[in-house]
Protein backbone atom coordinates (compact mmCIF):
# COMPACT_ATOMS: atom_id res chain seq x y z
CA UNK A 1 0.00 0.00 0.00
CA UNK A 2 1.56 3.36 -0.96
CA UNK A 3 2.29 6.09 1.34
CA UNK A 4 1.42 8.84 -0.92
CA UNK A 5 -2.38 9.41 -0.96
CA UNK A 6 -2.88 11.31 -4.29
CA UNK A 7 -6.37 13.06 -3.08
CA UNK A 8 -4.27 15.35 -0.83
CA UNK A 9 -3.68 17.49 -3.85
CA UNK A 10 -7.33 18.40 -4.37
CA UNK A 11 -7.66 20.18 -1.31
CA UNK A 12 -3.88 22.00 -1.18
CA UNK A 13 -4.55 22.79 -5.25
CA UNK A 14 -6.93 26.49 -5.47
CA UNK A 15 -7.70 28.16 -8.44
CA UNK A 16 -6.46 31.36 -9.90
CA UNK A 17 -7.71 34.41 -7.78
CA UNK A 18 -10.86 34.97 -9.47
CA UNK A 19 -11.12 38.54 -7.81
CA UNK A 20 -7.77 39.20 -8.87
CA UNK A 21 -8.77 38.67 -12.39
CA UNK A 22 -11.87 40.67 -12.46
CA UNK A 23 -9.82 43.69 -11.27
CA UNK A 24 -7.35 42.84 -14.04
CA UNK A 25 -10.15 43.02 -16.41
CA UNK A 26 -11.24 46.48 -14.71
CA UNK A 27 -7.82 47.48 -15.37
CA UNK A 28 -7.92 46.64 -18.81
CA UNK A 29 -10.76 48.58 -18.89
CA UNK A 30 -9.16 51.81 -18.13
CA UNK A 31 -6.17 51.63 -20.53
CA UNK A 32 -6.10 53.63 -23.80
CA UNK A 33 -6.02 50.53 -26.23
CA UNK A 34 -9.77 49.20 -26.29
CA UNK A 35 -10.36 45.79 -24.75
CA UNK A 36 -10.32 42.80 -27.02
CA UNK A 37 -8.39 44.33 -29.45
CA UNK A 38 -4.50 42.45 -28.30
CA UNK A 39 -6.85 39.22 -29.04
CA UNK A 40 -5.77 36.06 -27.15
CA UNK A 41 -3.23 38.60 -25.38
CA UNK A 42 -5.64 40.08 -23.70
CA UNK A 43 -6.86 36.70 -22.20
CA UNK A 44 -3.13 35.89 -21.57
CA UNK A 45 -2.55 39.37 -19.06
CA UNK A 46 -5.60 38.50 -17.09
CA UNK A 47 -4.40 34.87 -16.35
CA UNK A 48 -1.04 35.61 -15.85
CA UNK A 49 -2.53 38.53 -13.30
CA UNK A 50 -4.67 36.02 -11.54
CA UNK A 51 -2.04 33.42 -11.22
CA UNK A 52 0.32 35.89 -10.04
CA UNK A 53 -2.13 37.69 -7.37
CA UNK A 54 -1.30 41.06 -9.00
CA UNK A 55 -2.48 44.06 -10.74
CA UNK A 56 -1.02 44.84 -12.90
CA UNK A 57 0.88 41.83 -13.51
CA UNK A 58 4.22 41.28 -13.48
CA UNK A 59 6.66 40.74 -15.44
CA UNK A 60 8.02 37.42 -16.50
CA UNK A 61 11.58 37.45 -15.05
CA UNK A 62 12.93 34.49 -14.35
CA UNK A 63 11.69 31.43 -16.74
CA UNK A 64 13.45 28.47 -16.60
CA UNK A 65 12.89 25.40 -19.21
CA UNK A 66 12.38 22.01 -17.11
CA UNK A 67 12.98 18.33 -19.51
CA UNK A 68 12.21 15.20 -17.66
CA UNK A 69 14.74 12.59 -19.40
CA UNK A 70 13.85 8.69 -19.86
CA UNK A 71 13.73 5.56 -22.09
CA UNK A 72 10.96 3.12 -22.76
CA UNK A 73 10.98 -0.30 -22.58
CA UNK A 74 8.36 -0.61 -25.78
CA UNK A 75 10.65 1.21 -27.92
CA UNK A 76 12.67 -1.99 -28.47
CA UNK A 77 9.12 -2.99 -30.75
CA UNK A 78 10.44 -0.48 -33.05
CA UNK A 79 7.65 1.72 -32.34
CA UNK A 80 10.02 4.58 -32.47
CA UNK A 81 12.35 5.83 -35.47
CA UNK A 82 15.48 6.61 -32.86
CA UNK A 83 16.84 3.29 -31.36
CA UNK A 84 16.03 1.83 -28.35
CA UNK A 85 17.64 3.16 -25.31
CA UNK A 86 19.68 6.03 -26.87
CA UNK A 87 17.66 9.02 -24.80
CA UNK A 88 20.86 9.87 -23.28
CA UNK A 89 22.28 10.99 -26.89
CA UNK A 90 19.85 13.14 -27.08
CA UNK A 91 20.18 14.42 -23.62
CA UNK A 92 23.88 15.13 -24.37
CA UNK A 93 22.68 17.65 -27.61
CA UNK A 94 20.57 19.23 -24.98
CA UNK A 95 23.64 19.47 -22.48
CA UNK A 96 26.21 20.52 -25.13
CA UNK A 97 24.08 23.24 -26.54
CA UNK A 98 23.49 21.39 -29.80
CA UNK A 99 19.71 20.53 -29.82
CA UNK A 100 16.81 22.91 -30.79
CA UNK A 101 15.37 23.60 -27.64
CA UNK A 102 18.79 24.59 -26.03
CA UNK A 103 19.67 26.69 -29.47
CA UNK A 104 16.13 28.64 -28.56
CA UNK A 105 16.44 28.64 -24.55
CA UNK A 106 19.98 30.29 -25.48
CA UNK A 107 18.66 33.06 -27.29
CA UNK A 108 15.26 33.69 -25.23
CA UNK A 109 17.88 33.90 -22.12
CA UNK A 110 16.38 30.57 -20.85
CA UNK A 111 18.07 28.27 -18.23
CA UNK A 112 17.36 24.61 -18.80
CA UNK A 113 17.27 22.03 -16.46
CA UNK A 114 17.37 18.45 -17.21
CA UNK A 115 16.50 15.73 -15.23
CA UNK A 116 16.95 11.70 -15.68
CA UNK A 117 14.62 10.18 -14.05
CA UNK A 118 15.38 6.22 -16.26
CA UNK A 119 17.98 6.85 -19.06
CA UNK A 120 19.09 3.47 -20.53
CA UNK A 121 22.62 4.82 -19.89
CA UNK A 122 25.38 4.72 -17.24
CA UNK A 123 24.91 7.18 -14.64
CA UNK A 124 28.52 8.17 -14.86
CA UNK A 125 28.58 9.98 -18.16
CA UNK A 126 26.18 12.86 -17.30
CA UNK A 127 26.44 15.59 -14.47
CA UNK A 128 25.66 14.74 -11.07
CA UNK A 129 22.77 17.19 -10.98
CA UNK A 130 21.55 15.49 -13.83
CA UNK A 131 21.08 12.03 -12.82
CA UNK A 132 20.39 12.58 -8.56
CA UNK A 133 16.99 12.02 -9.01
CA UNK A 134 17.05 8.72 -11.26
CA UNK A 135 15.22 6.16 -10.45
CA UNK A 136 15.81 3.24 -12.66
CA UNK A 137 17.61 2.30 -15.74
CA UNK A 138 15.04 2.46 -18.29
CA UNK A 139 10.94 1.86 -17.70
CA UNK A 140 9.78 -1.42 -18.83
CA UNK A 141 7.68 -2.76 -21.82
CA UNK A 142 4.20 -1.93 -20.83
CA UNK A 143 2.93 -4.01 -23.72
CA UNK A 144 3.68 -7.21 -21.64
CA UNK A 145 4.80 -5.37 -18.20
CA UNK A 146 4.88 -2.85 -16.03
CA UNK A 147 6.57 0.46 -16.43
CA UNK A 148 7.62 0.72 -12.95
CA UNK A 149 7.06 -1.40 -9.05
CA UNK A 150 4.81 0.72 -7.36
CA UNK A 151 7.60 1.82 -5.06
CA UNK A 152 9.60 3.01 -8.42
CA UNK A 153 6.02 5.23 -9.43
CA UNK A 154 6.29 6.76 -6.12
CA UNK A 155 9.78 7.72 -5.76
CA UNK A 156 9.58 9.29 -9.19
CA UNK A 157 6.30 10.81 -8.78
CA UNK A 158 8.22 12.50 -5.40
CA UNK A 159 11.18 13.28 -7.33
CA UNK A 160 8.76 15.80 -9.65
CA UNK A 161 7.05 17.00 -6.28
CA UNK A 162 10.54 18.16 -5.47
CA UNK A 163 12.32 19.28 -8.64
CA UNK A 164 8.73 21.81 -8.57
CA UNK A 165 9.53 23.21 -4.95
CA UNK A 166 13.07 23.68 -5.61
CA UNK A 167 11.87 25.62 -8.92
CA UNK A 168 9.24 27.64 -7.21
CA UNK A 169 11.95 28.31 -3.94
CA UNK A 170 14.45 29.39 -6.09
CA UNK A 171 12.63 32.11 -7.62
CA UNK A 172 11.22 30.58 -10.74
CA UNK A 173 8.35 32.37 -12.19
CA UNK A 174 6.97 29.78 -15.06
CA UNK A 175 8.20 26.82 -15.94
CA UNK A 176 8.41 25.58 -19.60
CA UNK A 177 7.99 21.95 -19.25
CA UNK A 178 8.89 19.11 -21.88
CA UNK A 179 10.34 15.92 -22.04
CA UNK A 180 13.75 13.46 -23.39
CA UNK A 181 12.41 10.34 -24.37
CA UNK A 182 12.69 7.25 -27.37
CA UNK A 183 8.89 5.55 -26.74
CA UNK A 184 7.66 8.22 -24.54
CA UNK A 185 4.77 9.52 -27.24
CA UNK A 186 3.87 5.61 -27.18
CA UNK A 187 3.28 5.73 -23.44
CA UNK A 188 1.45 8.69 -23.73
CA UNK A 189 -1.12 7.69 -26.38
CA UNK A 190 -1.81 4.80 -23.78
CA UNK A 191 -2.44 7.07 -20.72
CA UNK A 192 -5.04 9.78 -22.80
CA UNK A 193 -6.46 6.84 -24.57
CA UNK A 194 -7.51 5.40 -21.20
CA UNK A 195 -8.47 8.53 -19.38
CA UNK A 196 -10.44 9.43 -22.77
CA UNK A 197 -11.69 6.05 -23.59
CA UNK A 198 -10.98 6.15 -26.66
CA UNK A 199 -8.93 3.15 -29.31
CA UNK A 200 -5.55 3.05 -30.00
CA UNK A 201 -6.02 3.59 -33.87
CA UNK A 202 -6.98 7.38 -32.72
CA UNK A 203 -4.73 8.50 -30.33
CA UNK A 204 -1.74 7.13 -31.95
CA UNK A 205 0.89 9.59 -34.12
CA UNK A 206 3.77 9.42 -35.87
CA UNK A 207 6.11 11.09 -32.98
CA UNK A 208 9.00 13.42 -32.56
CA UNK A 209 10.86 11.91 -35.84
CA UNK A 210 8.42 10.40 -37.92
CA UNK A 211 7.97 7.17 -38.23
CA UNK A 212 7.10 5.11 -41.65
CA UNK A 213 3.56 3.22 -42.13
CA UNK A 214 4.72 0.19 -40.72
CA UNK A 215 5.74 1.23 -37.69
CA UNK A 216 2.83 3.17 -37.12
CA UNK A 217 0.91 -0.19 -37.02
CA UNK A 218 3.59 -1.90 -34.74
CA UNK A 219 3.02 1.36 -32.57
CA UNK A 220 -1.21 1.21 -33.14
CA UNK A 221 -0.78 -2.76 -31.72
CA UNK A 222 1.28 -1.41 -28.55
CA UNK A 223 -0.78 0.66 -27.57
CA UNK A 224 -3.49 -1.75 -28.18
CA UNK A 225 -1.94 -4.30 -26.05
CA UNK A 226 -1.32 -1.63 -23.47
CA UNK A 227 -4.63 -0.27 -22.55
CA UNK A 228 -5.66 -3.95 -22.16
CA UNK A 229 -3.42 -3.82 -19.04
CA UNK A 230 -4.15 -0.22 -18.38
CA UNK A 231 -8.23 -0.28 -18.26
CA UNK A 232 -7.93 -2.16 -14.83
CA UNK A 233 -6.16 0.57 -12.99
CA UNK A 234 -7.90 3.64 -14.15
CA UNK A 235 -9.60 4.62 -10.28
CA UNK A 236 -5.89 4.63 -9.08
CA UNK A 237 -3.47 7.45 -11.35
CA UNK A 238 -0.42 6.57 -9.35
CA UNK A 239 -0.72 2.85 -10.33
CA UNK A 240 -1.44 3.43 -14.05
CA UNK A 241 1.60 5.35 -14.09
CA UNK A 242 3.39 2.53 -12.73
CA UNK A 243 1.66 0.16 -15.30
CA UNK A 244 1.58 1.88 -18.89
CA UNK A 245 3.82 5.57 -18.04
CA UNK A 246 7.37 5.71 -17.20
CA UNK A 247 9.67 7.35 -14.33
CA UNK A 248 10.15 10.21 -16.54
CA UNK A 249 5.55 10.47 -16.74
CA UNK A 250 5.46 9.93 -13.31
CA UNK A 251 7.83 12.75 -12.59
CA UNK A 252 6.50 14.88 -14.36
CA UNK A 253 2.87 14.61 -13.39
CA UNK A 254 4.46 15.37 -9.95
CA UNK A 255 6.14 18.06 -11.05
CA UNK A 256 3.05 19.53 -12.89
CA UNK A 257 0.33 19.12 -9.45
CA UNK A 258 3.10 20.37 -7.04
CA UNK A 259 3.38 23.60 -9.14
CA UNK A 260 -0.54 24.29 -9.07
CA UNK A 261 0.23 24.09 -5.72
CA UNK A 262 3.09 26.38 -5.31
CA UNK A 263 1.13 28.58 -8.10
CA UNK A 264 3.80 28.42 -10.31
CA UNK A 265 2.44 28.54 -14.08
CA UNK A 266 3.59 26.09 -16.94
CA UNK A 267 3.37 25.64 -20.13
CA UNK A 268 3.51 22.42 -21.68
CA UNK A 269 5.24 21.29 -24.80
CA UNK A 270 4.05 18.27 -26.71
CA UNK A 271 1.82 14.98 -26.45
CA UNK A 272 4.01 13.62 -23.18
CA UNK A 273 3.22 16.41 -21.12
CA UNK A 274 -0.31 16.86 -22.31
CA UNK A 275 -0.71 13.36 -20.99
CA UNK A 276 0.71 14.02 -17.70
CA UNK A 277 -1.58 16.29 -17.17
CA UNK A 278 -4.25 14.65 -18.15
CA UNK A 279 -3.08 12.44 -15.02
CA UNK A 280 -2.70 15.18 -13.29
CA UNK A 281 -6.91 16.50 -13.95
CA UNK A 282 -8.01 12.88 -12.81
CA UNK A 283 -5.90 13.97 -9.45
CA UNK A 284 -6.97 17.23 -8.84
CA UNK A 285 -9.30 18.69 -11.44
CA UNK A 286 -8.60 22.60 -10.65
CA UNK A 287 -5.27 22.01 -11.48
CA UNK A 288 -5.08 22.65 -14.93
CA UNK A 289 -6.35 26.71 -14.47
CA UNK A 290 -2.13 26.98 -13.86
CA UNK A 291 -0.98 25.59 -17.58
CA UNK A 292 -1.25 26.84 -20.45
CA UNK A 293 -0.10 24.58 -24.02
CA UNK A 294 2.61 26.27 -26.10
CA UNK A 295 1.46 24.56 -29.23
CA UNK A 296 -0.05 22.13 -31.23
CA UNK A 297 2.55 19.59 -32.46
CA UNK A 298 0.20 17.48 -34.65
CA UNK A 299 -0.30 14.56 -32.37
CA UNK A 300 -3.66 12.78 -32.29
CA UNK A 301 -3.06 11.95 -28.61
CA UNK A 302 -2.15 15.59 -27.49
CA UNK A 303 -4.80 17.42 -29.16
CA UNK A 304 -7.39 14.81 -27.52
CA UNK A 305 -6.02 15.42 -24.27
CA UNK A 306 -5.63 19.12 -24.85
CA UNK A 307 -9.49 19.13 -25.56
CA UNK A 308 -10.92 16.87 -22.85
CA UNK A 309 -9.07 19.41 -20.00
CA UNK A 310 -10.22 22.66 -22.17
CA UNK A 311 -7.06 24.14 -22.87
CA UNK A 312 -5.79 25.68 -26.64
CA UNK A 313 -2.22 25.99 -27.90
CA UNK A 314 -0.92 29.24 -28.36
CA UNK A 315 0.47 28.19 -31.74
CA UNK A 316 0.21 26.06 -33.83
CA UNK A 317 3.68 24.84 -36.18
CA UNK A 318 2.94 21.55 -35.75
CA UNK A 319 6.88 21.35 -34.11
CA UNK A 320 7.18 17.42 -33.79
CA UNK A 321 10.89 17.83 -32.16
CA UNK A 322 10.09 18.00 -28.74
CA UNK A 323 12.55 18.85 -25.13
CA UNK A 324 10.21 21.23 -24.63
CA UNK A 325 10.81 23.39 -28.35
CA UNK A 326 7.70 23.97 -29.35
CA UNK A 327 6.97 25.76 -25.80
CA UNK A 328 9.69 28.19 -26.05
CA UNK A 329 8.57 29.40 -29.12
CA UNK A 330 5.42 30.09 -27.09
CA UNK A 331 7.10 31.67 -24.33
CA UNK A 332 8.04 35.29 -25.96
CA UNK A 333 3.89 35.89 -26.31
CA UNK A 334 3.42 34.96 -22.79
CA UNK A 335 6.32 37.50 -21.88
CA UNK A 336 4.36 40.13 -24.47
CA UNK A 337 1.08 39.31 -22.91
CA UNK A 338 2.45 40.70 -19.25
CA UNK A 339 3.71 43.21 -20.54
CA UNK A 340 1.20 44.79 -22.57
CA UNK A 341 -0.68 44.52 -19.59
CA UNK A 342 1.19 46.04 -17.26
CA UNK A 343 2.91 48.47 -19.38
CA UNK A 344 -0.05 50.31 -21.68
CA UNK A 345 -1.41 53.65 -20.45
CA UNK A 346 -4.46 54.57 -18.94
CA UNK A 347 -6.98 56.73 -20.14
CA UNK A 348 -7.30 60.45 -19.05
CA UNK A 349 -9.54 59.87 -15.80
CA UNK A 350 -13.39 61.49 -16.62
CA UNK A 351 -12.86 64.56 -14.46
CA UNK A 352 -9.95 65.73 -16.47
CA UNK A 353 -11.95 65.18 -19.29
CA UNK A 354 -14.72 67.20 -18.37
CA UNK A 355 -12.13 70.14 -17.65
CA UNK A 356 -10.45 70.13 -20.19
CA UNK A 357 -13.74 70.08 -22.64
CA UNK A 358 -15.32 72.48 -20.30
CA UNK A 359 -15.30 76.24 -22.07
CA UNK A 360 -13.92 79.08 -19.64
CA UNK A 361 -16.04 82.00 -18.94
CA UNK A 362 -15.74 85.60 -19.98
CA UNK A 363 -14.38 87.30 -16.94
CA UNK A 364 -17.36 89.78 -15.20
CA UNK A 365 -17.01 93.22 -16.14
CA UNK A 366 -15.26 94.46 -12.63
CA UNK A 367 -16.51 97.18 -10.45
CA UNK A 368 -14.72 100.41 -10.55
CA UNK A 369 -13.72 99.52 -6.63
CA UNK A 370 -12.56 96.07 -7.57
CA UNK A 371 -10.25 97.74 -10.70
CA UNK A 372 -9.23 100.41 -8.54
CA UNK A 373 -10.80 103.16 -10.07
CA UNK A 374 -13.06 104.61 -7.78
CA UNK A 375 -13.91 108.18 -7.25
CA UNK A 376 -11.92 110.09 -4.70
CA UNK A 377 -14.47 111.58 -1.86
CA UNK A 378 -15.24 114.81 -2.33
CA UNK A 379 -13.05 117.33 -1.06
CA UNK A 380 -14.65 119.58 1.70
CA UNK A 381 -15.11 123.17 0.78
CA UNK A 382 -12.25 125.34 2.35
CA UNK A 383 -9.58 123.09 2.54
CA UNK A 384 -6.80 123.64 0.03
CA UNK A 385 -7.83 120.00 -1.87
CA UNK A 386 -11.30 122.18 -2.17
CA UNK A 387 -9.46 124.96 -3.74
CA UNK A 388 -7.56 123.25 -6.42
CA UNK A 389 -10.51 120.92 -7.21
CA UNK A 390 -12.49 124.71 -7.60
CA UNK A 391 -9.88 125.33 -9.59
CA UNK A 392 -9.37 122.57 -12.31
CA UNK A 393 -12.72 123.10 -14.35
CA UNK A 394 -11.85 126.98 -14.93
CA UNK A 395 -8.36 125.68 -16.08
CA UNK A 396 -10.26 123.53 -18.45
CA UNK A 397 -12.64 125.73 -19.52
CA UNK A 398 -9.71 128.54 -20.52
Amino acid sequence: MSSLNLDDFTDLIERPDGGVRRDAEAYRERQIVPPGSLGRLDELGEWLAAAQGAVPVRPIEHPRAVLFAGDHGIAGLGVSARPAGSADQLVRAVLEGASPASILARRLGVPVRVVDMALDCDPAGLPDEVVRHRVRRGSGRIDVEDALTQEEAEAAFRAGVAVADEEADSGTDLVVLGDISVGGTTAAAVLVAALCGTDASVVTGRGGLAIGDLAWMRKCAAVRDALRRARPVLGDQLQLLAVVGGADLAAMTGFLLQSAVRKMPVVLDGVVAAACALVGQRVAFRAPDWWLAGQNSGEPAQAKALDRMAIEPLLDHGVTVGEGAGALLALPLVQAAAALAAELPEKPSAEAEETEDEPVPDPEPETEVEAGTAADPEPEPGTAAGARAEAEPSAREA
